[in-house]
């Protein structure tokens, strides 16, 4: 068997399309929206992240704002950036580039942001509405990976799921969004994480993977079930090699899998724009 592979751009392009459409309506009503992000450091996949996410915003049509702060901020001088971008109105949404600096406290920075200007979802406030089936910001990479699962028709209701990572920014929000009653979701979802013995007693049985450790190779062949779909949500480097969570021999077992590039990366950033754009309607 050789998998079908889950091409994240296409999804990405579709999903800038519709933003672009929405950006030009806004337009035409005197409201151009802006995306706003926040790097503390010169960590080098942080700041090609943060690149990309510009360039983005400018195929799009969105103002795109930046904050630089050098590696040795304070704590004091990162929450004045958030409040920076909190205060001014022509910033619908934004982002704190994660990880910090050692010695920063990104959660104390995260609880400073205007919920409505939470462009990543992560805020208590915004999960609490995922939580609770409110309209809100949904987590970029989580709400990426569900959009690639509607965009290949893979039915995730009544399935079972099992993810692999319980970080809070994509492990756990996923788990809820796929959990919840709609198109794409309402699926069983199990959660496991590195520090369990036996991956593979859980994963043989899934009808969808998605690893989310942040461990290269992690996910090997015989730990699939024949036709399932396997999504990589995490990456790790090896040098200047970027590596996914699942190993690329998976496509021999797998029905469906991401490829190590152009996966989720690309719907991550899409997501972001959609949120921002979102912001930006609420805003009119």
């Amino acid at each position: 068997m050789t998998a079908k592979i889950l091409r994240g751009l296409e999804v990405a392009e579709a999903v800038i399309a519709d933003v672009r459409k929405r950006v030009e309506g806004l337009t035409n009503r005197g409201i151009r929206p802006g995306l706003g992000t926040i790097l503390v450091g010169d960590d080098g996949p942080s700041a090609s992240y943060v690149r990309k996410k510009h360039e983005a915003c400018e195929n799009a049509g969105i103002r795109s704002f930046h904050l630089q702060l050098p590696a040795t901020s304070s704590q004091q001088e990162l929450l004045d950036a958030v409040d920076t971008f909190n205060n001014n109105h022509q910033v619908d949404g934004y982002i704190i580039q994660y990880p910090v600096p050692k010695g920063l406290d990104f959660n104390e920075a995260l609880m400073r942001m205007s919920p409505t200007k939470d462009a990543d979802g992560l805020h208590p406030v915004n999960l609490g509405k995922l939580v609770l089936q409110e309209n809100g910001p949904v987590p970029c990479t989580p709400a990426g990976i569900q959009a690639i699962l509607v965009h290949y028709g893979i039915e995730v209701s009544g399935k079972e799921v099992v993810i692999i990572g319980r970080g809070p920014t994509l492990g756990r929000p996923l788990s809820l969004l796929l959990t919840t009653k709609q198109q794409g979701a309402n699926a069983a979802v199990t959660v496991i994480h590195s520090g369990v013995s036996d991956l593979a007693y859980f994963t043989r049985r899934a009808d969808i993977v998605i690893s989310a450790a942040g461990v290269a190779s992690i996910v090997m062949p015989g730990m699939i079930k024949p036709g399932a779909a396997v999504i990589s949500g995490g990456i790790s480097w090896e040098g200047k090699r970027l590596m996914p969570d699942v190993d690329e021999s998976v496509a021999e077992v797998a029905g469906w899998i991401t490829p190590r590039l152009g996966g989720v990366g690309p719907t991550t950033v899409a997501m972001l724009l959609r949120n921002t754009v979102i912001a930006a309607e609420a805003r009119k």
